[in-house]
């Protein structure tokens, strides 16, 4: 969640200077680079939290209607798709990374990789989140902490 939060206020930053800097006709370039980098990393670390969060990737009015082994399938199934994709994010985007070293960003000259590295990161982040509540769900069950009050 600080890395959310890191991201969306340099972010909101970046955006404000380069407006101002336009404004008074001698923009900083390279405020785009790091605007479009803060971006990307809040994206995918705000993926990451809603996953820890347990918020936005899986079916829950589904799930929240059943009970006792329909329910326990249903949430271990939806959190594999999940893992799945994560997965892929981490496979795929590590691929994507070690590529992005061969192409350079302007007007910085610092290689894509670093742009990219979001996204293996996000998937190894997504899985482990993962990993852990289908753990704590198989051992304490899937209810919300509302319903287990």
């Amino acid at each position: 969640m600080v890395l959310c939060g890191v991201a969306i206020t340099g972010f909101t930053v970046t955006v404000t200077c380069d407006i101002v800097t336009r404004s008074l006709g001698a923009p900083w370039l390279w405020l785009q680079e790091v605007t479009m980098t803060f971006f990307v990393y809040g994206v995918f670390a705000g993926t990451a939290a809603a996953t820890r969060r347990n918020d936005h990737l899986y079916l829950a009015l589904i799930a929240e209607s059943m009970s006792g082994g329909k329910r326990m399938a249903i949430e271990t199934f939806s959190r594999l798709v999940v893992l799945s994709v994560a997965g892929c994010m981490a496979y795929f985007g590590f691929i994507n990374f070690l590529s992005g070293f061969h192409t350079l960003r302007m007007p910085s000259m610092t290689p894509l990789a670093s742009f990219y590295a979001a996204i293996p990161l996000c998937g190894v982040l997504v899985a482990l989140f993962t990993v852990e509540q289908l753990v704590n769900g198989w051992r304490r069950g899937f209810a919300d902490r509302d319903e287990r009050r």
